[in-house]
């Protein structure tokens, strides 16, 4: 494999009965993908040629054993497993939540090791993937207890980049897992990936409140002028770009999100709402903070569609080339690191 000239991709399959392997195949049927990158699915050929069925795509993948093996040229298939598998499209099973996770761990490895540039996650379910090895509400918090460093959830489309305080956690707890300590975290690396990941010098980030208007001075909760503001104001005392909080609902409303080049919201729903009413089906997840670069399309493993070839791969294909400028970026990003380094010490 010749890694100057082509990235090479890893894929878990996601769930088996669900429509994660049917839009990686619609997507690489355009066989001008095969320019930009070498994909690697990390599942079996016995389970891509079953979905291939279905999608009556042309594509022959090229089978492999090992990752040496691998064809720049072909979309591959790693096998992970060589156990037939029965499909069950449209539900759930244990057997595919087992061999979801075999593929997304496997993948996972290949990343930490260098043996693949970028990770595209097919959707899983969270409930029948959960087992002794894999305890975690999704890909981002495995993916944190496997790869160096500390994630941040980020949804973005054209316009917007929208990370996460607080991901996978229930309602009720949000408001007690928000501390000082949080928030410099996150916006922390929001402000790294916005430089090394996208190229942004002096990034602007934006902060939503927790509560309503943001408390409206206390009468709807302290949290806000409390902890956030606060917190804010010792972020931008040392020189970053940070402003807030502001209330969600007016700073959606009004788009003044498309002022900023990045946006913290402080729980999941506050934020993935409007998020998915910008841009759902087109909309890319990125998993950032971590030494490996990780994206996934923003929709779920949609079961009520799968095996009806009705599926579109949009969300899919957007998180591949996003995957890809993000792994060019970070990778001109660290290059030129290195060289002001080299010309620090040489001055010195």
């Amino acid at each position: 494999m010749d890694k100057e000239k082509k990235i090479v991709v890893g894929i878990s399959v996601g769930d088996l009965n669900g429509i994660g392997l049917e839009v990686v195949l619609k997507t690489f049927e355009d066989k001008r993908m095969l320019d930009f990158c070498t994909p690697v699915i990390f599942g079996s050929s016995k389970a891509v040629s079953d979905h291939n069925k279905f999608v009556q795509s042309e594509l022959q993948p090229f089978e492999i054993n090992h990752l040496e093996n691998t064809n720049p040229n072909k979309m591959n298939v790693l096998n992970v497993w060589k156990e037939d598998v029965a499909l069950c499209l449209g539900t759930p099973t244990e057997a595919s939540g087992a061999f979801a996770l075999q593929s997304l761990t496997a993948a996972t490895e290949a990343l930490r090791n260098g043996d693949i540039d970028v990770l595209i996650t097919a959707p899983i379910s969270k409930d029948n993937i959960q087992s002794e090895t894999f305890n975690f509400a999704g890909h981002t918090e495995f993916l944190e207890s496997k790869l160096a460093g500390e994630s941040l959830m980020i949804l973005m489309t054209e316009g917007l980049r929208l990370g996460l305080v607080t991901g996978h956690v229930p309602v009720a707890k949000v408001a007690e897992t928000i501390t000082k300590e949080l928030v410099l975290k996150k916006v922390e690396i929001m402000h790294q990936t916005l430089v090394q990941d996208f190229g942004i010098s002096k990034p602007k980030i934006a902060v939503l409140g927790l509560n309503p208007h943001c408390g409206d001075n206390g009468v709807i909760g302290n949290e806000d002028e409390e902890l956030i503001r606060p917190t804010l104001l010792e972020i931008q005392e040392k020189g970053k770009l940070v402003y807030g909080p502001y209330a969600a609902d007016g700073f959606f409303g009004s788009q003044n999100y498309q002022k900023f080049d990045g946006v913290l919201a402080m729980y999941h729903d506050q934020g993935l709402v409007a998020f998915k009413t910008i841009a759902f089906g087109s909309g890319v997840n990125f998993t950032a903070g971590l030494s490996g670069i990780r994206t996934s399309p923003d929709h779920g493993t949609a079961f009520e569609i799968a095996g009806k070839g009705i599926a579109n791969s949009s969300s899919f294909k957007e998180a591949l080339f996003t995957g890809l400028e993000i792994f060019k970026t970070r990778t001109r990003h660290k290059e030129l690191s290195e060289n002001r380094l080299k010309i620090k010490k040489t001055r010195q």
